[in-house]
């Protein structure tokens, strides 16, 4: 068979490979990135073919890959196309990886065959997927582990290519020298246990993808035809299932449109272990922000919103508060999103400053509320994530060195803990009468950043309320930037799962500085 025939879609991979057990042959699947043939590639799937009788390889397509900076290498369809010239190989399929193996669960094939290297990653993933959680992610299956050379795709990419500039490189031989991935993995795991409140703006975003089809013959406008649409549950939904990715018990108030059918959707998109506590306003609809998208530049167009950005009336207010008055001596941190879409009032603010714990608040400038909603409104906030534009505007700084704006900033708040992101710069913080600490970025593919800053505030909230050091907590939050920024919108959270791969890669790749050739 030539090898492009091998290439085919999952919807004929499901039909053959049942087809191939009704007629009694075995069928044995490899699963992964594939961006490097290299010996340990050759070995495993030489093996994985001995034992059975096709080899089928599902090949993660782009937009899943989160193995770490720089990956993937190469595009999906030329990695199909190498893994399908191969001898060994009788089919490929290039999937979605939105759940880990979830590919293998629905192909249901005879074996699965593990590569040596899994097992060399991080322990807790590792028992997870292929021990504790074993049946979820496979069912049936029966898992074959190959013994073939250990040779990692991503370690070699680290080592080889330069992927970090050299003050990145400098900055994560300190890290290592500071925190052991042990001592990462602990204290990522130690999260689990905050008891977690969320209060903030329920958003529903969408994404209409649209092409250009040529200038309007009577107006000075481009006409775009519509070709699809995408909806996700944002802002506060968004920060929720992050929050639930590295903690147990997590519980959601925001407030919804009554009566309007976007709750349904709100709430499915939800996971299992948060507990969603909605309120309603009558004069106005669930927050809605429609964004129209170029399908070829993957550029926003322009945005539509939905909302009443008014404050919410009295009666919704009192509620809200009675329930908070309620609940909050349960929870053992509070992250206020206040997106300034009229849900956070100054009510609300005062009792969370007055009865939460640890109280965490993340302020957003957007078009709606532009000058209007400064973090200045609350008083001693325990902890601050802020963007730089959030963050000059409180200060009324727009051109000074950013940190004599993060030193006013600290004096103002008297928050303990203050981090402004910096987008492509990275990020700076400060600890309450400490110095400003900088955090380099992570990321090497940029596919959206809308839910970035919201992936990266869920995450070190958490890690402000367990006692994390600030430079850990940076650094957690830096490489939570960096796989958020490779989601499209809200499509899905950031996974510890996902964290702590990344983390293992570029902490223990050799990122010494090696002299020029």
């Amino acid at each position: 068979m030539a090898s492009q025939d091998k290439i085919i879609g999952l919807d004929e991979l499901l039909e053959r490979v049942q087809e191939l057990k009704q007629a009694g042959r075995t069928v044995v699947q490899s699963h992964g990135i594939f961006d490097l043939i290299h010996p340990g590639i050759i070995h495993h799937l030489n093996e994985a073919k001995s034992v059975g009788d096709v080899l089928i390889v599902t090949v993660v397509r782009d937009a899943d890959v989160r193995r770490g900076p720089g990956r993937p290498v190469f595009p999906d369809k030329l990695r199909a196309q190498n893994v399908a010239s191969l001898e060994m190989v009788d089919l490929v399929c290039i999937v979605a990886e939105d759940i880990p193996f979830e590919c293998v669960k629905l192909i249901n094939p005879s074996f699965f065959a593990k590569g040596h290297d899994h097992k060399q990653r991080d322990k807790q993933v590792h028992d997870k997927i292929f021990e504790t959680e074993r049946h979820l992610y496979f069912g049936r299956t029966e898992i074959f582990e190959t013994k073939g050379v250990s040779f990692s795709s991503t370690q070699y990419i680290c080592n080889n290519w330069d992927v970090f500039p050299e003050e990145t490189k400098q900055f994560l031989r300190r890290m290592a020298q500071q925190f052991s991935f042990e001592d990462i993995r602990g204290a990522v795991n130690s999260l689990s246990g905050t008891r977690t409140l969320i209060i903030g703006d329920g958003i529903i975003d969408e994404y209409h993808y649209c092409t250009a089809m040529g200038r309007a013959g009577k107006s000075n406008l481009v006409v775009n035809k519509y070709l699809s649409h995408e909806r996700f549950a944002g802002g506060v939904f968004a920060i929720a299932n992050h929050v639930a990715s590295i903690c147990d018990h997590v519980r959601l108030i925001t407030v919804l449109g009554q009566g309007d059918p976007n709750e349904d959707f709100a709430a499915a998109g939800l996971k299992d272990n948060i507990q969603a506590d909605f309120f309603h306003r009558s004069d106005g609809p669930t927050i809605v922000k429609k964004r129209y998208v170029d399908i070829n530049s993957n550029q926003k167009i322009f945005e539509v919103n939905y909302l009443n950005e008014h404050d919410i009336d009295a009666e919704c207010e009192d509620a809200v508060i009675a329930h908070l008055e309620a609940v909050l001596p349960d929870y053992d941190v509070v992250l206020v999103s206040d997106f300034g879409h009229g849900f956070i009032s100054e009510r609300i603010i005062r009792l969370l400053e007055a009865r939460a714990k640890r109280l965490c608040v993340n302020t957003q400038t957007n078009a709606a509320n532009t000058g209007f909603n400064m973090v200045t409104k609350y008083n001693k906030p325990d902890f601050v994530c802020l963007d730089e534009t959030e963050a000059r505007l409180a200060m009324q700084n727009r051109f000074g060195d950013i940190n004599d704006v993060l030193t006013s900033l600290s004096a103002a708040m008297c928050a303990k803990e203050l981090v402004i992101t910096l987008g492509k710069k990275g990020s700076v913080g400060m600890s309450q009468g400490g110095k400003a600490h900088f955090t380099p970025i992570f990321s090497s593919r940029v596919i959206d950043t809308i839910g970035a800053g919201d992936a990266v505030f869920s995450y070190a909230a958490i890690c402000f309320a367990q006692g994390l050091p600030l430079e850990l907590l940076q650094f957690i939050g830096n490489v939570v930037g960096a796989l958020a920024v490779q989601i499209v919108c809200n499509k899905k959270s950031v996974e510890k799962h996902e964290l702590l791969q990344f983390i293992a890669v570029i902490l223990q790749q050799d990122v010494s500085a090696r002299s020029p050739d």
